[in-house]
């Protein structure tokens, strides 16, 4: 395309065009502001007054199928896209006829049939969201653009540096657009950045790059065009910073103390409508009539919009738990037994092969994380699938596990498969954000509209003296958050069979894989399947007590079961499996016929997973027990190096031993 080709045509029609967008979202804020002044709107309010040449500049550019993020001031955005103004505004009220059901509010705005991929309240937590989408239109080959729009306030997030590595070192057609108007919250530009030209740091990771006066509405729309342009040409990403302000303060619960009164009226003589505005008329591209009718229209809009949204129901009480997780899931895998004869069989490689399998089945599949290509993961899991699949498909990421797990999730919103791995449970803190403000609230944020089909496998627990940062049991941690679902795979045939079920998941599920497994043997059928991810396991029938684990921590209870055995005493073993939902069923039925509880857990005591099912227990089948629940977990300690520390830190055989003894009362 040539450089006249990239110029905005400032023809009548196109400069009323740009005027009305910006009239109508200045209007829309204002009604909002009030709107929040009567309690009608709640919460957080961020509005976007003096940054509406900004959206008006970047958002018209694209095509209907590029893809767009914002971020939690993104009203203007959304109304820039095509969103319906009255769906907007009864989001706003939180009305079940918003855009989002009612269940997102100001800073979540959602709708799928415009590509807006919603506003993200955590900063720069969208960034790495934009760069799995684009991931997904870069390994299919499709032609759209992913434009994420975000604060200078983002640029000190790692989750920033991150992403625009990734965009950068995979080329990625990602349009990045920082929206700089000088404050995060209230902290000036030049009191949290020893680099305040934001787009410099873009180019340090040699990305093109652009600054642009964001306050003038022309400038942003031909260095959009631009950057659009060379995105499209060249497949890489693009930096836009816009240097823009907001007029009014960082929420609508902000005080705005920090900034100085004349800076803030020194600003608004840059305002981009009255610049643009006034340019136009003394051109003689628009009249006073025409403004004064674009300012009619878009208060004639608005007040239908209040008035839609006053009208809107709210959500019955009864729909709740609606959206938390897919109302449709896949049926249960076929039953069917294998037909092979079984062979001795690692984990480790159960896990390959299923990994394999699935990428055999499923184009979409696709396995990301550190050292999972060339050096075939940290515990050997994935040796040899890069030269098989190459290194798009087993795709070493750099050490960023929020910007890779990120990155999965926005793929996997966009229709792929990914399986995300992080080396080991500790590293998923970093990625934690990720995970619970997105992953797990996604489906209910945008009212049912994006799910997120994305399985995240971790190594986790203790036991090869790797000491207290590497050692964690974080899975009950995980099985708090609503929207996840958790799985500890404890057998051979659970470590294959798992992989493929949760890939057909519509929602987010984390396979937990003990490091003490990786190295165990089991007799396994070559041709064996799929497996159940919703029920729990009777290990070992009994009729005296029930033990209760998962993970690393059946092969001791069952040892445990087998020597109690020898002392008359008959433990049946529950293999949970499943951790988040639990299957209270059996756990009630076992526990009704044998009377008596033993739970082992190699997590923490204090707020453990075995702590839930002991209060699930004394609410649901108290009088069914004979004695009180009791737990085994680990000790309240960090895991020492030391073998002998490491060991009485945790559970032991000899220690379910003698819990089940004292159940019984025979200790």
């Amino acid at each position: 395309m040539t450089d006249a080709g990239l110029k905005p045509r400032l023809s009548r029609a196109h400069v009323l065009d740009l005027l009305g967008r910006m009239i109508r979202i200045r209007t829309f804020e204002q009604a909002c502001a009030e709107a929040y002044t009567q309690e009608k709107i709640r919460g957080f309010l961020h509005l976007y007054d003096g940054e509406e040449a900004v959206a008006v500049g970047v958002i018209p550019v694209l095509e209907p199928r590029d893809r767009v993020v914002a971020t939690y001031r993104e009203h203007g955005h959304a109304l820039a896209r095509g969103v319906s103004m009255p769906a907007v505004m009864a989001e706003m009220f939180g009305r079940r006829d918003g855009c989002s059901g009612g269940r997102g509010g100001s800073m979540h705005l959602f709708d799928r049939a415009a590509n807006f991929y919603g506003g993200n309240a955590i900063v720069g937590g969208g960034l790495p969201l934009a760069v799995g989408l684009a991931l997904a239109d870069h390994m299919r080959g499709e032609d759209r653009v992913t434009v994420c729009f975000f604060g200078e306030g983002a640029a000190a997030e790692g989750e920033f540096h991150e992403s625009l590595n990734l965009a950068a070192l995979w080329g990625l057609p990602v349009l990045f657009v920082c929206e700089n108007n000088l404050y995060a919250m209230g902290t000036a530009l030049g009191r949290s950045e020893s680099e305040t030209d934001i787009h410099r740091k873009a180019e340090g990771y040699r990305i093109a790059a652009e600054a642009v006066d964001g306050m003038d509405v022309v400038a942003v729309e031909a260095a959009a065009r631009r950057a659009v342009a060379a995105i499209r040409e060249t497949g890489r990403p693009f930096f836009l910073e816009c240097r823009t302000y907001r007029f009014r303060a960082h929420s609508m619960f902000d005080a705005q103390l920090y900034r100085d009164k004349a800076e803030v009226e020194g600003w608004k003589a840059k305002d981009p409508i009255r610049r643009f505005q006034a340019w136009a008329l003394s051109a003689g591209l628009l009249h006073p009539e025409d403004v004064a009718a674009l300012e009619a229209a878009a208060a004639a809009e608005v007040q239908a919009a209040v008035a839609f949204a006053e009208a809107s129901p709210l959500e019955p009480v009864a729909d709740l738990a609606r959206h938390v997780t897919a109302a449709e899931r896949p049926p249960a895998p076929d039953p069917r037994p294998a037909q092979g004869a079984p062979v001795d069989t690692t984990c480790r490689e159960a896990v390959r092969q299923a990994i394999r399998e699935a990428m055999i089945r499923d184009d979409r599949v696709f396995l990301m994380g550190e050292d999972v290509g060339a050096y075939g993961g940290c515990y050997a899991v994935s040796k040899g699938l890069m030269e098989e699949f190459g290194p798009a498909r087993i795709r070493d990421t750099p050490l960023s596990e929020a910007g890779f797990t990120g990155a999965g999730l926005g793929a996997a919103m966009a229709g792929m498969r990914p399986i995300v791995e992080l080396m080991t449970v500790n590293f998923s803190l970093l990625a934690l954000d990720q995970i619970l403000n997105s992953a797990a609230t996604l489906r209910h944020m945008s009212g049912g509209q994006f799910g997120c089909p994305l399985v995240i496998r971790l190594a986790t627990g203790a036991g090869r003296q790797l000491a207290a940062q590497h050692s964690h049991s974080l899975e009950g941690w995980y099985a708090h958050i609503p929207g996840l679902r958790i799985l500890a795979p404890a057998t051979v045939e659970d470590a294959r069979g798992m992989l493929w079920t949760a890939l057909q998941e519509p929602d987010p599920v984390l396979i937990f894989e003990h490091v003490m497994l990786y190295n165990a043997v089991a007799p396994l059928a070559a041709d064996a399947g799929p497996v159940d991810i919703d029920r729990a396991a009777v290990r070992r029938a009994g009729k005296d007590l029930t033990l209760i684990t998962y993970g690393g921590s059946l092969a001791k209870t069952l040892q445990a079961a087998n020597a109690l055995a020898k002392e008359g005493i008959e433990a049946e073993v529950i293999d949970l499996r499943v951790l988040r939902p639990l299957d209270e069923t059996a756990i009630l039925t076992s526990v009704a016929r044998t009377r008596r509880v033993v739970i082992v857990d190699e997590g923490w005591r204090s707020g453990s997973l075995a702590a839930e099912i002991g209060m699930r227990i004394a609410e649901k089948a108290f009088f069914d027990l004979d004695a009180a629940p009791v737990r085994v977990c680990s000790e309240e300690v960090p895991i020492p190096y030391a073998s002998h520390l490491e060991q009485a830190a945790l559970p032991s055989t000899e220690k379910i031993i003698d819990a089940a003894r004292t159940v019984l009362g025979r200790s």
